[in-house]
């Protein structure tokens, strides 16, 4: 164990945790929060971020405030700190009317140390106003890439937590996430109003997580290569889409094949998602297949496969979502199945994310003339007045608005116009904002393509993508690294040199060149052992060299 922490805090990792030794960065994280500063946890999936808040809410003076995105995260957050002997008081949509009630009421009387609550628990003032009963020591915003519209998992809602920050008074934040680059680290600052901010990145490595990329042509390939990968995998697994028609897709050709498989979406209903989530978890189901709604703080540690169907939008979502696989050390296997015309479906969804400025004027309108007294209108009222915009979009737009000082947020979670402005100028800039944004998410889209049509170490691709030095060149485990040794061990010989000097072995990107059986394509990626060409069809097949022949 680090010597950084004090005896009293040693103990108490040994007498209550039974925990003897701590995991990269947790030492760090906690002597942070201890010495009240705002912190930023960055730590992979199954590091054990949640004890860097369990260890000072037993030492800190005041109670600390947990806010979790999702209710089953929030429930099993729950359970384990009951048996910890701390138990917690817990706000959420999912407890009924009675039991918020009286949590509301114990945390009235300073009976507990710790709440958990939701993003959107904080907007009521009714649960502001017990907390703030109490002297609050730590405010935990857990999953804190949610904050960020630059987060692959962005919650509108997580918008109103620096608003209860200040209503508590500002106490210390920490803010923990599994994955975050130095742009999104900036933005959750910024978004959190984080003026000094402590730092903390553990290693994002996980060498018992293999890693492979199949190329795949059409819905018949893709079924065939699920299925295949399922019924050799061992063990559980999920398989992710990108979108609810291809998890049915994919649902019902497992069912046919006889796989115990149970689906998970946003259009199943809560009981749905319940039912399929506890039959994963409590292993009467071997499979899911869901989209990017299931996964945030699923604590199964002996996931041995996760299978990605439909390329994710970055490698962001794509390093959590693989993230959840092999949490207790044990090798696992992570298989991207790439399409290149899956690409089509994230750029789809990259053109609705950001409202345009037309959108922003739509908006403004309905909040009322410059130099009227409108009444404030709710989120609900909003939308209802637009309801081609969707409320996703329309929280957005409402940030970026009382942002830029044309329209204000009320206590009450209403909005109102700001009177005598002159904000035509203002939504413009605003849209340009946003179109910066769109042209770099095109570039984190592009990053993912780049991965998957790459023939480089797969975990060198990652870290080099979150900036992490000091990893692996070659992790010798995923596709691309067996592929290298296997040609090492059994040598092409080189064909003899053209006319010009030059080996016909030796392709580089952008070249045309001929298969037997497939025609003329163009080189997408290459390596010493392989060459990736893309097809008319948009295909995307690999090649060892010698079967592939220049093109003029």
């Amino acid at each position: 164990m680090t010597t950084s922490l004090p005896d009293s805090i040693r103990r108490l990792l040994r007498e209550r945790f039974d925990i003897r030794r701590l995991r990269p960065g947790q030492a760090e994280v906690i002597d942070s929060v201890l010495q009240g500063h705002d912190t930023l946890a960055v730590m992979p999936t199954g590091s054990g971020k949640s004890l860097c808040y369990q260890v000072p809410a037993m030492c800190l003076d005041g109670l600390t405030v947990v806010v979790s995105p999702l209710i089953s995260l929030m429930q099993d957050q729950a359970e384990k700190l009951e048996g910890l002997e701390l138990d917690p008081a817990v706000v959420n949509s999912a407890v009924g009317d009675a039991a918020a009630d009286a949590a509301l009421d114990s945390l009235a009387r300073r009976d507990e140390r710790i709440v958990l609550t939701t993003p959107e628990q904080l907007q009521d003032p009714e649960v502001i106003a017990s907390i703030q009963r109490n002297r609050v020591a730590l405010l935990v915003v857990d999953e804190a890439h949610c904050i960020s519209q630059w987060g692959h998992d962005f919650r509108p809602a997580y918008l109103g937590i620096p608003d209860a920050v200040r209503a508590l008074g500002r106490p210390p934040v920490l803010a923990l996430t599994a994955t975050a680059t130095d742009a999104l680290i900036h933005d959750i600052a910024a978004q959190l109003d984080l003026q000094s901010l402590c730092v903390v990145k553990a290693g994002l490595y996980r060498p018992n997580l293999i890693y492979a990329v199949q190329h795949v042509a059409g819905d018949d390939e893709r079924l065939a290569q699920v299925r295949s990968l399922v019924a050799r995998e061992p063990g559980a697994g999920i398989v992710y889409t990108a979108t609810v028609r291809e998890a049915e897709r994919l649902h019902a050709g497992l069912k046919e094949a006889g796989q115990d498989v149970a689906l998970y979406h946003g259009r199943c209903t809560a009981a749905q998602r319940r039912d399929s989530q506890a039959a994963f978890m409590a292993g009467d189901c071997r499979v899911m297949v869901a989209t990017n709604a299931f996964g945030m703080g699923i604590d199964k540690p002996d996931v041995r496969f996760i299978v990605h169907a439909q390329l994710p939008g970055s490698l962001d979502a794509y390093y959590q979502e693989t993230g959840r696989a092999g949490r207790d050390g044990e090798p696992a296997r992570c298989t991207l199945l790439h399409d290149e015309r899956d690409k089509r479906v994230q750029q789809f969804f990259l053109a609705n994310r950001y409202p345009g400025a037309d959108t922003l004027e739509q908006i403004v309108a309905a909040m009322g003339g410059r130099r009227d007294a409108a009444a404030p209108l709710s989120l609900d009222a909003l939308h209802q007045a637009l309801p081609n915009v969707a409320r996703r979009k329309l929280q957005v737009a409402l940030t970026m608005l009382c942002e830029a000082d044309i329209a204000r947020r009320h206590q009450d979670g209403s909005y109102s116009r700001q009177p005598d402005k002159n904000d035509a100028e203002a939504v413009r800039s605003i849209a340009a904002q946003y179109a910066e944004r769109s042209d770099k998410d095109r570039a984190t889209l592009e990053a993912m393509l780049h991965y998957a049509r790459s023939g480089r170490c797969r975990w060198a691709m990652l870290l080099e993508y979150y900036g992490e030095h000091g990893g692996p060149e070659r992790c010798g485990t995923c596709d691309s690294c067996v592929r290298a040794a296997e040609a090492a061990r059994h040598p092409v010989k080189p064909l003899p040199e053209t006319k010009t000097g030059a080996s016909a072995l030796r392709f580089a990107e952008g070249d045309k060149v001929r298969a037997r059986r497939h025609g003329v394509g163009t080189v997408v990626a290459t390596t010493r052992e392989r060459v990736d060409v893309r097809f008319p069809d948009g295909t995307i097949r690999r090649f060892v060299p010698r079967y592939l022949r220049r093109e003029a």
